[in-house]
């Protein structure tokens, strides 16, 4: 089978190179020059563990292809993932333009029945409004499919995500669509993957919905975790104990700085404007967007408690990505805590292992370390913002002697408080 996969971020690129690590032929398609030409020499314009080798791999067995050259590559396919993106507006909305001009040049070089999928997140609606809008500009008239296929993909895991997800969701009113579409995941029912088959509104309404319930289970922890802190309590413990009942799941119970990265937030400010829109309500999303942006005000006097104030004070921040294992800086919360810290006078040295590149369109105007311990050398303060691995064990008597006064803010609760604190440290936690 061919197929083509129109845009090369994030879901396209892991999308296509993943398709083709199960023998599918495949062809991703993008306008920008720059990024096709890189991935023609080998490289990778965004960072997630693995892909560099499945796209070397299957390059080299002449399965992947990346052309700017849209014609040719749905001419060939029978299935054309649309993977383009769509960026939040200013009031919550997805930015569909992107996913306009895409469907239009599909529409202009359709030369026989293909499926056409909708894979990045997109609202309520859309694969209506596809089969309208591409029935309108074919220039060739013929016949085409339309389905719903969310993508689940965690950054950090992604090819494990598609290799061995929890679920594929099908959406789609049509037989032959449907057919093809489970022919194409054939792979995963050999590892007895559960495939969804629902209709197309009900598809795109899944990947809303998951996110904003995981987002949900965040903002939940992070209350609970403001509560312990004034209680006296560890909501390690508290969390524990409702994890262990099968009906909640100890799953996204750990307490932090708030939520961030390319989904949860635009998901659930999008999640939102269509309740608006079909004329109801998601008070409780409403509440959880509302949670979040106080969870990363809440995290500035934390830090500041230590500091006695800001003004003049060194800050070293560790970890900048809104997760460990990727460099994405999208919503991250170390933006708006880094600017807090800045606004009330004090100055910033950070360091991560993989985003500082991306940071620094974001930051432009904090010191940059090479390394963890260059980023704590003479620092006031010790903020541990994302919960990278190799933070998890450092030489605490060495970091003692660097920092100037022995100061940690443990935003992502990586160490035990008794521990730290038996170093002859002060620590601050998130709820501990």
């Amino acid at each position: 089978m061919h197929i083509a996969v129109i845009g090369t971020g994030y879901v396209g690129l892991v999308t296509g190179a993943c398709f083709a690590e199960f023998g599918v032929e495949v062809t991703c398609v993008d306008v920008n020059k720059d990024k096709i030409e890189r991935l023609n020499k080998g490289e990778i314009p965004i960072y997630e563990p693995g892909l560099d080798q499945i796209v070397e791999k299957n390059v080299k067995a002449g399965r992947l292809h990346f052309t700017t050259e849209i014609i040719t590559a749905v001419e060939h396919a029978l299935v054309v993932f649309l993977a383009v993106g769509t960026p939040p507006k200013e009031d919550g909305s997805p930015d569909m333009s992107y996913y306009q001009q895409a469907a239009k040049d599909i529409a202009q070089c359709m030369n026989g029945y293909k499926v056409l999928v909708t894979k990045s997140t997109v609202p309520v609606g859309t694969g209506k409004w596809l089969r309208d809008f591409v029935e309108e500009h074919q220039v060739t008239k013929t016949n085409f499919g339309v389905a719903s296929n969310p993508e689940f993909l965690r950054e950090g895991a992604a090819i494990e995500d598609f290799m061995r997800p929890d679920r594929v969701v099908i959406g789609s009113n049509e037989e032959d669509a449907l057919a093809i579409l489970k022919d194409l995941y054939r792979p995963l029912y050999l590892i007895e993957t559960p495939i969804v088959i629902t209709s197309l509104e009900a598809a795109e309404l899944i990947k809303y919905a998951a996110n904003a319930f995981l987002a949900t289970k965040i903002s939940f922890i992070n209350e609970v975790a403001n509560l312990c802190d004034k209680i006296g309590c560890d909501v390690h413990d508290v969390a524990r104990g409702m994890g262990m009942d099968k009906r909640i799941g100890n799953k996204f119970l750990h307490p932090g700085p708030g939520y961030g990265g390319s989904c949860f937030p635009k998901d659930t400010r999008a999640l939102s404007r269509v309740a608006k829109q079909f004329g109801t309500e998601t008070r409780i999303v409403d509440t959880v967007i509302e949670v979040n942006a106080f969870q990363r005000e809440a995290m500035i006097p934390k830090i500041e408690s230590l500091a006695g104030n800001f003004n003049g004070k060194l800050i070293c921040v560790l970890g900048l990505s809104f997760k460990p294992e990727t460099d994405d800086m999208r919503e991250s919360p170390a933006i708006e805590i880094i600017r807090g810290i800045q606004e009330r006078g004090g100055k910033v040295k950070a360091f991560d292992p993989v985003a500082m590149e991306e940071a620094k369109h974001y930051l432009p105007d904090i010191e940059y370390a090479a390394d963890e311990y260059e980023a704590i050398e003479g620092a006031d303060i010790l903020v541990f913002m994302t919960e990278w691995n190799q933070f998890r064990a450092l030489d605490m008597k060495k970091v003692k002697k660097l920092l100037k006064s022995p100061k940690i803010a443990d935003l992502r609760n990586i160490y035990e408080p008794k521990d730290i604190r038996a170093l002859g440290f002060e620590y601050v936690g998130v709820g501990r």
